[in-house]
């Protein structure tokens, strides 16, 4: 009799294993969607220097993080004290080196924007001077820069005041960002013009372009092209994701440029402003910088439901003023970019 009885047990206990195993996998792993904290010591600044507004940040292979920052919006009074344009932290916030602005052989900005590390560690620069109503003093930032890390010059794609608009294959105007798939240079061209283009990272030579929803570049702004082309990022699988700043919304293309979808993107004013994938292999998440709501928007990729938001306006850690640009490590902390008021780069450490 013994022996039914543990056969009997024994069956229980495997009924019960089985069905612990059943729960375990029915039940969504916890912290699917991504939390973050601000880390308010990061960076550590050195020097006593000043930024002015801070317009854009990249993460590299070693996950240093480059800021880039404006010193021309410095208040007089601080000038002496501004950082270089361009500075290298570790995650830790440990500063590295700084560099950049005017040099022999290039035009360098007069209003920085863009910075964007590629997996060869080469570091690309754009600015947006040129753009504003009324517009601007000085020349119009028509031109794509390619340094070492170490700041040491290497190309120069366009030249300052000299882009014919959409259908200019020489000269860019007023780029907004870049990324680099597949030995191709994809660009956000950005603000003087509405298109993406591509151009090859070795030589700068144009390959191809297109507007809003795969079509030829509008020679104006017009509600079906883009608006403002503000960030570009390419997935692992080839998917181009644009942001469109001014008409509140992202579009997604093939590497060719066919068009595939696209999300609208917040409610108030300007507000997709800049995108990061996740680090997971599937880049299950991108993020958004929502300008106009003052938050970071988490997406699904690849569906481009909404799985999450967080941050407020405000100058307090984890909080945004004028949210620029955001850019992902390896660990999946996000480094955000403040223009306008905020002058800062802030550290989310993802839980």
């Amino acid at each position: 009799m013994s022996r039914y009885i543990s056969a009997f047990v024994f069956a229980v206990c495997i009924i019960a294993v089985l069905g612990t195993f059943a729960t375990i996998a029915q039940t969504p792993a916890k912290g699917q969607v991504p939390t973050f904290q601000p880390d308010p010591s990061w960076p550590a600044i050195p020097n006593n220097w000043v930024f002015g507004e801070v317009s854009s940040v990249s993460v590299d292979s070693r996950d240093h993080i480059w800021i880039l920052q404006r010193p021309a919006t410095i208040p007089e009074p601080q000038r002496a004290n501004a950082a270089p344009p361009v500075l290298e932290f570790d995650a830790a916030g440990k500063f590295i080196q700084g560099w950049g602005g005017p040099g022999s052989g290039y035009d360098w900005p007069e209003r920085e924007h863009g910075i964007y590390v590629d997996p060869k560690n080469n570091v690309w620069i754009g600015g947006n001077n040129g753009y504003g109503t009324p517009l601007p003093p000085g020349d119009s930032d028509d031109m794509l820069l390619k340094f070492t890390t170490a700041g040491k010059f290497l190309l120069q794609v366009g030249h300052r005041n000299q882009s014919n608009g959409n259908s200019d294959t020489k000269n860019l105007h007023q780029p907004a960002d870049s990324f680099l798939y597949g030995g191709e240079l994809f660009v956000a061209d950005g603000y003087g013009n509405q298109r993406v283009i591509v151009l090859d990272s070795d030589t700068g030579t144009f390959k191809r372009m297109w507007g809003a929803f795969g079509k030829t570049p509008a020679a104006e702004n017009t509600p079906q092209q883009f608006g403002l082309v503000h960030s570009l990022k390419v997935s692992n699988d080839g998917l181009v994701y644009v942001a469109d700043r001014s008409n509140q919304r992202i579009h997604v293309f093939t590497a060719a440029g066919e068009f595939i979808k696209e999300v609208k993107i917040g409610s108030r004013g300007q507000t997709a402003a800049g995108l990061a994938f996740s680090p997971d292999a599937q880049q299950q998440f991108l993020y958004v910088a929502n300008l106009g709501d003052s938050q970071v928007v988490i997406l699904n990729r690849k569906t481009l439901e909404t799985a999450g938001a967080f941050g407020s306006a405000g100058s307090g850690p984890g909080q945004f003023q004028t949210l620029h640009h955001l850019a992902v490590d390896s660990k999946g902390n996000i480094y955000t970019a403040e223009i306008g008021r905020g002058r800062r780069a802030q550290k989310l450490v993802r839980q």
